[in-house]
């Protein structure tokens, strides 16, 4: 499905669906406008279509989940994931009441854009230039240097990653364009693919990767087969929280312009990992309460009710446009039922470790046994062992305490370089 746009050179040119919602990080207005109407226009021609479709989703999850004693539409969701519904509740509530953070970062966003409002389309426009890079050895070196300071066994799984070449760094013809960390078995070695092409987060991407290996690697030490494997919920954990420590190395390492655009690019990071998909969340649990309630939704409902999640967390400063109410209709994870809280238990756990090992660097220990354990035993007991409540708001909220760190520190460099 492709639409005529104006390209940065003026000159029109037909764009697929994926190339024109790359265009709304573009800083040329008219460009990122003009994708966000083509994307409009199409979307409004197939609402009636997702309409069918997904009242027909929800039928068929009420049916499953009244067949099968669910008490709840969630109920599935954190059983596949061997997770409590007492700790999902917590999380969205934790993170609900801190819609404050969020509200703060588009208010500075439109700010530094010089915009009195942003549109819906507008929230991932891109601030300033990364323009430094960082060749294949530089960004092993810097990763090294980071994970042998946070534990000296990180940096030599590391280094035996890059030293027995176990990475697939540079793109070919043929190659993905992605990233992943694949280990089949207790047996087989451990693989990282990657895209190198020298951009800065090329670095945080060999990091998070990186993080997803070591995880690998200490439950090979620690598991049986039928343990070697880390639920939904902590999933991306060990990923992020290795990637985090390495972002801050870049951060140090830069100039204030600079800091300012890459603090900037983590907060519309986080925000979308922690804040969106919590928002998304709780738009899936009121579209099948109202479901449940009702019946058959029409898409004007589903778009209020989709609008009325999205401004929740995104706030005054930004504006729920015309045609945001159809934005429900490509999000793909709402078809997956609750999937989405994943990305923020995962964000925010790891950033609550974080936080222990500033305070006190030998947490890195809880943090390895974490790591090691797998699944051999669900998140909840495997925490307690360490002597972590995640059924403990307060956990939620170190790990939120991180994020409004960040968006404090960004808004007083950004007043110190006069940008607000």
């Amino acid at each position: 499905e492709e639409r005529e746009v104006v390209g940065e050179d003026g000159q029109k040119v037909k764009l697929g669906l994926a190339d024109l919602f790359a265009r709304l990080y573009r800083q040329n207005k008219v460009v990122r406008d003009g994708a966000a109407a083509a994307i409009n226009d199409v979307l409004a021609k197939y609402v009636d279509v997702a309409e069918q479709e997904i009242n027909s989703v929800l039928t068929n999850k009420k049916i499953d989940d009244e067949l099968r004693g669910f008490p709840r539409s969630d109920s599935a969701r954190h059983l596949t994931d061997d997770v409590d519904t007492g700790v999902v509740d917590v999380l969205v509530r934790s993170i609900s009441s801190h819609f404050d953070i969020s509200n703060r970062w588009y208010q500075l966003k439109a700010k530094l854009l010089g915009l009195a409002k942003l549109e819906y389309h507008e929230r991932l426009v891109e601030y300033g230039t990364i323009a430094k890079t960082y060749s294949y050895d530089e960004t092993t070196g810097l990763v090294s240097r980071t994970f042998h300071k946070l534990d000296p066994e990180f940096g030599q799984i590391f280094d035996g990653f890059v030293n027995n070449r176990q990475i697939d760094v540079f793109p070919v013809k043929g190659k993905m364009n992605s990233a992943f960390c694949a280990a089949g078995s207790l047996v087989l070695p451990t693989y990282i693919l990657i895209n190198h092409t020298n951009i800065i987060a090329d670095v945080r991407t060999l990091a998070h990767e990186a993080g997803h290996g070591i995880n690998d690697e200490l439950m090979k030490a620690k598991q049986n087969a039928l343990n070697f494997d880390s639920p939904l919920s902590t999933g991306e954990v060990a990923s992020t929280f290795m990637e985090d420590f390495v972002w801050e190395e870049l951060v140090q390492s830069a100039d204030d312009e600079l800091r300012l655009a890459i603090m900037t690019k983590k907060l519309d990071d986080d925000v979308g990992a922690i804040f969106r998909q919590v928002a998304c969340y709780r738009f899936e649990q009121e579209l099948h309460a109202t479901f449940r309630e009702k019946g058959y939704l029409g898409k004007e409902e589903i778009g209020k009710l989709f609008q009325k999640q999205m401004a929740a967390y995104m706030g005054g400063a930004v504006e729920q446009s015309g045609g945001s109410e159809n934005w429900w209709v490509y999000w793909g994870h709402i078809r997956s039922f609750y999937y989405v809280y994943s990305y923020a238990s995962g964000l925010l756990i790891s950033k609550s470790l974080q936080a222990a090992v500033k305070t006190d660097p030998g947490f890195i220990v809880k943090v390895k046994e974490f790591l090691a354990a797998g699944s051999s035993d669900s998140p909840k007991n495997i925490f307690l062992r360490l002597g972590i409540d995640i059924t403990d708001g307060g956990f939620w909220e170190k790990g939120l305490l991180e994020t409004e760190r960040l968006l404090s520190e960004t808004e007083a460099l950004a007043k110190k370089l006069g940008k607000i």
